[in-house]
């Protein structure tokens, strides 16, 4: 073999490796492009699970699995109260269409005081009025947080679902009412299921709700404590309609009624 054909041959031979190596940089960088998308695939779903409940084991579904978490707002959980059911009860005899009736709800996060409105809910009122007499709100939590929208307690079960084992009538609004930030309703699942779940409207959200649900009051006081309350961190149970259910809980520890009469 001449000198010439064996450089010949070796030139191809340094060609044909060289088109190996380049062919499996192309290869390496295929597989870690795969690899990294499947990182980020990855990622994305933790990430999705936790803003949406992740396992759902780990959300409160009663009054019991509130009084597991942590208590918001660096407060201290108060001894849970027995859940209670009564009767309708009679009129409050000093809870008047003229009277001032002002509630102080003390919360894990701070005070909140409204005013009821026995004049436009006077059925409304002398429930939440007597409720309040009786110590029913007093340890149960906020079960339900929207944020930029409204917040729900009243309901010893903690799950949406639970009353004071009566219903009050219902008195909605005039069709062309609009429902404002601050202002106190009654929670329902449709007419005649009133009971003693209210929710507060936080957010602008509130012009949103048709006028079907009774007005129990409005907050006078307390701002602050509303916007700690609806900076609690939630999640969403996955598979549900979209409740939030806070991660930390917040108790209403003392309900105060206060009714002046002219």
């Amino acid at each position: 073999m001449t000198d010439r054909r064996r450089r010949q041959k070796e030139q191809r031979a340094a060609k044909r490796d060289a088109e190996k190596k380049q062919e499996a940089r192309k290869e390496l960088g295929r597989r870690l492009g795969m690899a990294f998308l499947f990182g980020l695939v990855v990622v994305g779903i933790f990430v999705a699970g936790a803003s949406f409940g992740g396992d759902e084991g780990d959300l409160p579904g009663s009054y019991e699995d509130f009084l597991g978490q942590p208590t918001a707002c660096g407060a201290e959980a108060p001894e849970p109260e027995p859940v209670l059911s009564f009767d309708v009860p009679e009129p409050q005899e000093d809870v008047t269409p003229a009277s001032t009736v002002t509630v102080t709800l003390e919360t894990s996060c701070g005070q909140i005081v409204m005013d009821l409105d026995p004049v436009g809910s006077p059925q409304t009122a002398n429930s939440f009025v007597f409720l309040a007499r009786e110590g029913f709100f007093d340890g149960q939590v906020f079960h339900r947080i929207e944020e930029g929208f409204r917040v729900f307690s009243g309901d010893p079960e903690a799950n949406g679902q639970g009353g004071p084992g009566y219903l009050v009538p219902d008195e909605f609004p005039a069709g062309d009412f609009e429902y404002t930030p601050g202002m106190v309703l009654m929670d329902n699942v449709g007419r005649g299921t009133t009971g003693s779940r209210f929710f507060i409207l936080t957010g602008e959200g509130a012009s949103t709700l048709n006028p079907q649900f009774n007005l129990l009051g409005e907050v006078t006081s307390g701002q602050e404590t509303l916007e700690a309350i609806a900076g609690v961190e939630t999640a969403v149970r996955p598979g549900s309609t979209g409740q939030s259910l806070p991660l930390e809980t917040v108790y209403i520890e003392r309900t105060t009624v206060e009714v002046a009469s002219p």
